[in-house]
């Protein structure tokens, strides 16, 4: 045989053989995600889309296959926010608190990062109806659980709504405890422009 063509044939095979085993991979990934993963990813894009409706339905569709799916949950809960519907964000969040307090593993970082973004959530609600000691207790609470998690506008957070600088949720903490030190007309809580930046939180995967 001609050394020029075995030389293309082992070339092409070698090619052949890396695609076939990146596929497989890529399939193998595909079929040995977590049930309802998908469409929570789903529900994050529709969310950042700002198409609220269609980002529920992927949410419950997750939800239908794999109950308790905390990445669905939370977002289902960032939707609402979103939309001001604070009543069914709390309860989607206090459902979600619950449920990791009593499931959530040791060796689970990403279940840590969700349960603190959910108390961090849950007190820009409080927050933003005006209730600063709630805030601020759930503030604190999201804090102990992973600090890192809820730094601010960055990796593992969802930017939704950022027209100005927005504080961290230390930052936040930090501002009303000392404000609510102040007497009560000296306090200065609410500022409009920069609450309209405030920022939820999320892990870094849904």
């Amino acid at each position: 045989m001609n050394p020029n063509v075995l030389k293309r044939f082992i070339i092409y095979m070698a090619i052949l053989t890396f695609v076939m085993f990146t596929v497989w991979a890529l399939v193998r990934s595909f079929m040995n995600r977590p049930q309802g993963d998908y469409e929570t990813e789903v529900c994050d894009i529709r969310l950042k889309d700002k198409k609220y409706d269609e980002a529920i339905d992927a949410a419950n569709i997750a939800l239908e296959k794999t109950p308790n799916h905390r990445g669905a949950i939370m977002c289902k809960a960032l939707v609402y926010i979103s939309q001001k519907q604070y009543r069914e964000a709390t309860d989607q969040l206090d459902y979600l608190i619950k449920f990791l307090k009593k499931n959530i593993e040791d060796d689970d970082p990403t279940g840590r990062g969700t349960l603190a973004a959910a108390y961090a959530n849950r007190g820009i609600i409080k927050d933003r109806k005006e209730n600063y000691e709630g805030a601020l207790e759930d503030y604190l609470k999201a804090l102990r659980v992973d600090s890192e998690a809820v730094e601010g506008p960055g990796f593992g957070t969802v930017i939704l709504n950022y027209k100005f600088k927005s504080s961290s949720v230390r930052e936040r903490a930090i501002y009303i405890r000392e404000q609510l030190q102040l007497p009560e007309n000296e306090r200065v809580l609410k500022i409009k422009k920069l609450d309209e930046g405030q920022v939820m939180h999320k892990p870094g995967k849904l």
